[in-house]
Formats: structure tokens, C-alpha cells, sequence
């Protein structure tokens, strides 16, 4: 049995992804900062709701010692925990604004896998998959083909792109563990206002990683089509 923790589980892609690993046969261990939120997501499909507010090192630790004491292991590990940040005029942006994005999307994703990583080592096939975007890669966002050029979320997309370079060099780091990216694409959730395809269009990248067989890569940043340019 193949035991996955999700951050940001409670609603969008990260909820659409521990259902459709469940339905695969996983274990689901759904993490979500709000309790009762994240309570009633984790009843409704089966999972095991463990709080975690991945900007605190208390909660992530805390996470971390409750997933060890009921399963003792883990073998995926989903950063899909995020948020949007400021958007608008990029004269308004404050220090304040770009940390605040910085410390949910990349912060967030280095403290817990730094906390799960113990978890991860003990499973034969150790498995961290990381929500990246479109939105941080260079290639997609000058390609005036691409839907990612139309948009210019300067925040956002930076802590997208650091999300991205840090599964590349986690790759090589981590012997034994693979490590990549997945781009959901522009999909209709609260960040998108509902624009885009479906939620279970955008976690086809986000489940294809997070079911990788032994053979399966690292160090890749893919979409439901395939290999991404960075």
C-alpha cells in the first residue's frame, strides 16, 4: 500500500488529487491548515486529515511526528500547498507582499520536506512531487503561443520559477528519491477565477508524478502533455 501526504488538500487541485490517488489504491494522508475544513474534506473521501500550516516550523514538525506515530512512513510526498499573492500594479509591491508569497510556495515547500524527508527515506520508493507552474518558466511565459505570455503575475511566478529550480537541484541532491514538477496549467479554481480546464485536467500531471514505479524520472517538469521547457 502506497502511503501519500498531501499538502493544501482541503479544496482545488490538492482535494481532486487525494481523490484520485484513493480511487488508484493510496493511502491518503490529507494535510490542511484549516481543521474543520480540512476534517470534513479528509470524511467525505476516505483519508486521514493531519493539520499542518506549512509556514510554521512548530505545525510542520508536529505533522511530521503525527504521520510517524500512526503510519510510521510515508512514501509520496505532494508540496501542493500554495497561494496567488498580490497581483496588480507592480509599483504596489511591498517586501511585505513578495515574503508572504515566497514564504507559503518555496519556504513552505524546503520545510517540509526537510521534516518528511526521515518519512520518505524509510520507503522503497521514495517519491516527492512538487506543484510548480507554467507561470515560472521562461520559455512558456515569452512564448506568445503559449496562454502563460498573457499574464504578467510577477510574485507569483517568481516563487514558481525558485519552485522548479529547487526540484531540479533537490533531484541531484537526494540520491534515492525522486523529486519533480508538475505544471497543472491554467486551471478553473480560485486562482484562476474559474477560467481554464478542470480540476481533474489540472492534477493529470500532479497523479502521473506521484505514481512513478522505481524506473520512473527525476528531475522533470511536466504537464498533462508531457515534458515542459524551463
Amino acid at each position: 500500500m502506497t502511503t501519500t501526504f498531501i499538502t493544501g488538500a482541503n479544496k482545488s487541485l490538492g482535494f481532486e488529487t487525494a481523490r484520485r490517488l484513493i480511487e488508484a489504491g493510496h493511502t491518503v494522508l490529507l494535510g490542511a491548515r484549516h481543521r474543520e475544513r480540512g476534517r470534513a474534506a479528509a470524511e467525505s473521501l476516505g483519508a486521514r486529515f493531519v493539520q499542518i500550516d506549512v509556514t510554521d516550523d512548530a505545525s510542520v514538525q508536529a505533522a511530521a511526528a503525527d504521520v510517524a506515530a500512526h503510519e510510521g512512513t510515508i512514501d509520496v510526498l505532494v508540496n501542493n500547498a500554495g497561494i496567488l499573492g498580490k497581483a496588480g500594479p507592480v509599483e504596489e509591491y511591498t517586501a511585505a507582499d513578495v515574503h508572504a508569497v515566497l514564504a507559503v510556495n518555496v519556504v513552505g515547500i524546503v520545510r517540509v520536506t526537510h521534516a518528511f524527508l526521515p518519512l520518505l527515506r524509510t520507503s522503497p520508493n521514495p517519491v516527492i512531487v512538487n506543484v510548480s507552474s507554467g507561470m515560472g518558466s521562461f520559455g512558456m511565459t515569452q512564448d506568445p503561443a503559449r496562454i502563460e505570455s498573457q499574464y504578467a503575475l510577477p510574485l507569483y511566478s517568481a516563487s514558481k520559477a525558485a519552485v522548479t529550480m529547487l526540484t531540479t537541484q533537490y533531484a541531484k541532491e537526494l540520491k534515492g528519491v525522486k523529486v519533480n514538477a508538475a505544471d497543472p496549467g491554467q486551471t478553473a479554481t480560485d486562482f484562476t477565477g474559474g477560467l481554464g480546464h478542470s480540476v481533474a485536467d489540472g492534477t493529470e500531471a500532479i497523479v502521473a508524478l506521484a505514481t512513478i514505479g522505481p524506473d520512473g524520472p527525476t528531475g522533470q517538469f511536466i504537464d498533462r502533455s508531457g515534458n515542459l521547457p524551463w
